[in-house]
């Protein structure tokens, strides 16, 4: 079984940072693209962005200069760096990522838990 855990979520002032980091575990023979993506209350998941094995980066327009995304293939690990946080950025954030499990044949996506980010204005 695979399993995405996050973590480092919390509470930040505007125009801070954080940064989220998301471990994948579990019997793993590749991971492809691995992302984040937030659900504010009262609104739809959305993509923040996606990360391919070839690091090609996907940003939403709306944290585009703000926002870096990295990645640590040999730890199975994907990071968000979060600058210049807005209160608008108040949302659970969520770690994607789509792996293919050891001794199997297909690709399967998998979600984290989620970590609150809140940004008090």
């Amino acid at each position: 079984q695979v399993q995405l855990v996050e973590s480092g979520g919390g509470l930040v002032q505007a125009g801070g940072s954080l940064k989220l980091s998301c471990a994948a575990s579990g019997r793993i023979f590749s991971i492809t693209t691995m992302g984040w993506y937030r659900q504010a209350p009262g609104k739809q998941r959305e993509l923040v962005v996606a990360l391919t094995t070839g690091g090609s980066a996907n940003y939403a327009d709306s944290v585009k200069g703000r926002f870096t995304i990295s990645r640590d293939n040999a730890k199975n690990t994907v990071y968000l760096q979060m600058n210049s946080l807005k209160p608008e950025d108040t949302a659970v954030y969520y770690c994607n990522a789509v792996v293919l499990p050891a001794g199997q044949s297909r690709y399967l996506e998998v979600w984290g838990q989620g970590t609150l980010v809140t940004v008090s204005s």
